[in-house]
This record gives C-alpha cells, structure tokens and sequence, in this order.
C-alpha cells in the first residue's frame, strides 16, 4: 500500500514536471542562467579539426630549462610551515609523517605534474578535458567563454575552476578556487588567493613534447610566483590503466602519522 505521504510527493513530482518554459518538454529541467557552449554541443564538433594535434598519451619527463625558479620561496606561516617540515624529515630519514588518506589526490597544481603517471586531452566543444591515470583523477578547463564564478557560487575544489581559451594551438589557462586541503608543495598549503596560469602547447622543436609554463601565484604563501615548465613526452600506442586507489586503501593512519596494521 501507497503511504498518502508518497502520493503528495507523487502529485508534486507530476505537477513540477508539467512546468514548462516557453514550450519546454516536461520533465527537462528548468535553465537557471545562461547556457553555455560546452552544454549544447551540436554543430560545433567540425571546428575540432582546427586544434593541434594532442592525441596519444603524455608521460612527464621533468621541468624544462627555461624554468625562472625550480621551487616555491614560501613567506610567513607558510615558510614557517616549511621549515618545520624540513626538521621532521631530517629527524626521520627524509620521511613525513601521512597525514591523510593515501587516496586523497594532489589536486592543482600537483595534479600537472604526476610523475610516471601518464594523462591524455580530450578536445570537445566548449571544453579541455585532461585525464590522468593516477587517482583516476579528471579536469575540465572549460574554453566557452564562461567567467569564473564569484563569491558562494565558487566552490572550493581539488582542480579548482579552470577556465582557457585558444591563442593559435597555444591553450591558455587560469585556475582559481583550489581546496585549502590541497598543496603547493607537498605538505604546505596556500590561501584562497591561489591562482594558477598555464600555456599548454606543443613543442616547435619536437611534436611529440608537450610543454606546460605555469605560473603559480599567491601573494599570501609566496614571496614571488613560482615559475615552471613542465614537459611531457607522447606515446600513441600506450592506454591509460584503471587505478582504483580505495581498491587497497585499507589501514588507517595513527595519531602518530604512521599506518596502522589490522
């Protein structure tokens, strides 16, 4: 039997999938706000061919040469953070303590820089979308004209929000709104003026290197942006492989930093 309490929530779904705006098919939620391109992609696929070609896989193969700074100058609470990280580590063979979960992931900017961990780009509408074999982790770097959002609306991620656009086969970038969980360096955080800028694109000299100049800015945690060039290297023939890191992740960490064994 029906509880009447299920009915009215029966009728009230009726009712709101009835609503519709000027002509709308019922059921199709309503449009709060603008529409933007990445959402409506139809008739736009063609313009992809225009894009640098970006298939395959990108291994990362260490920061490049032009790089004006190899690692963040902190300042304040942040240096201070540093500096106290550097005695635990000397007091411990050049180990820190694991503070979180082992599958929580980098996020930005650690996310670009995954070591042995490969990522592929996907170009469609409206939208980059990069995919990165550690932690099963995703980015959307949205090139539709779209703002950041502000105040509220912002909500605090691991990739934050990325939004670019097109300069020649150049992919221009800026990221706002990263966690305060995660990190500029391991161990060290940042304040909520945290914003990164990249230029994504292929090397002249070799097609199938890809190089990313970011440029780390926070006035709060850095003495001056921190300045990098991250370089990939292409594989056609490789996939990326499934990493299910909560799979394993079955020992929890002590009050002491240390793993405990069931």
């Amino acid at each position: 039997m029906v509880k009447p309490r299920m009915l009215v929530s029966a009728a009230l779904g009726v009712a709101i999938l009835g609503l519709g705006i000027g002509g709308a098919i019922a059921g199709a939620p309503q449009v709060v706000g603008k529409i933007w391109p990445a959402a409506q992609p139809k008739g736009q696929y063609g313009k992809l061919d225009a894009l640098p070609d970006w298939g395959g896989v990108w291994f990362g193969i260490g920061g490049g040469p032009t790089a004006s700074a190899t690692r963040p100058e902190f300042k304040g609470k942040y240096l201070a953070r540093q500096l106290e990280l550097r005695r635990i580590a000397d007091a411990n063979n050049g180990e820190l303590p694991i503070t979180q979960s082992p599958c929580t992931p980098p996020g930005m900017p650690g996310t670009m820089g995954g070591g042995q961990y490969p990522m592929e780009f996907l170009f469609t509408p409206g939208r980059v979308t990069t995919l990165h074999e550690a932690w099963t982790q995703e980015r959307r770097i949205y090139t539709d004209g779209r703002p950041h959002p502000t105040g509220e609306d912002l909500e605090a991620s691991f990739y934050g929000h990325s939004i670019g656009h097109w300069e020649g086969a150049t992919l221009v970038v800026d990221t706002v709104g990263m966690k305060p969980s995660t990190s500029i360096s391991t161990g060290i955080g940042h304040s909520d003026q945290l914003r990164i800028a990249e230029r994504i694109h292929l090397d002249p000299a070799n097609p199938d290197i890809l190089i990313d100049d970011m440029i780390v800015t926070d006035p709060q945690a850095l003495e001056k942006p921190w300045v990098r060039e991250l370089r990939y290297r292409r594989a056609r023939d490789f996939e990326l492989l499934e990493f299910v890191c909560a799979e394993n992740n079955r020992n929890d960490v002590g009050k002491d930093g240390k793993v405990t064994f069931d």
